[in-house]
């Protein structure tokens, strides 16, 4: 059985969709080099660190960011996720949605640079807002079409 792309459907919203699963593999991959790297070189057992409290004990916090960060992306990005999802089904996604949702990847991934690094907050938490106004803003447009 093939899946395609129906009339309706508008998967313009698929690519920015896309790199944000890009991001989080991203993020993810890093978090273990910089973990496993760091168990690696101060001899930790992996069974040391079996428990949050454990881990938070024996690796740094500058260690941890990317970890942070991984669960960061699994919070206001899933939202992101179901909404391009929507509005490529219903055939809502238009020009602005599209250059929302690369704001919002955008953003996103100028988040998990700082949050990942530097860790800058005031940085950090300027990247969340905005992207978080770009994720609003779609989900507005998305209800204004539903309702308005």
């Amino acid at each position: 059985m093939t899946v395609g792309i129906t009339a309706a459907m508008r998967p313009e919203l698929l690519p920015p969709l896309l790199a944000m699963m890009g991001l989080t593999a991203t993020v993810w991959l890093f978090m273990y080099v910089r973990r496993l790297g760091y168990m690696l070189a101060k001899g930790i057992d992996a069974q040391d660190v079996s428990t949050p409290q454990k881990m938070a004990a024996l690796i740094p916090e500058a260690v941890e960011r990317p970890a942070n960060n991984l669960r960061n992306l699994f919070e206001l990005p899933v939202l992101f996720y179901a909404l391009c999802l929507l509005l490529t089904h219903m055939g809502w996604a238009q020009g602005f949605d599209v250059q929302l949702a690369w704001a919002f990847v955008g953003l996103r991934a100028l988040h998990s640079l700082v949050h990942c690094t530097f860790n800058y907050v005031n940085a950090r938490f300027a990247f969340y807002v905005l992207s978080s106004l770009a994720l609003w803003a779609m989900l507005a447009r998305a209800c204004l079409r539903l309702w308005g």
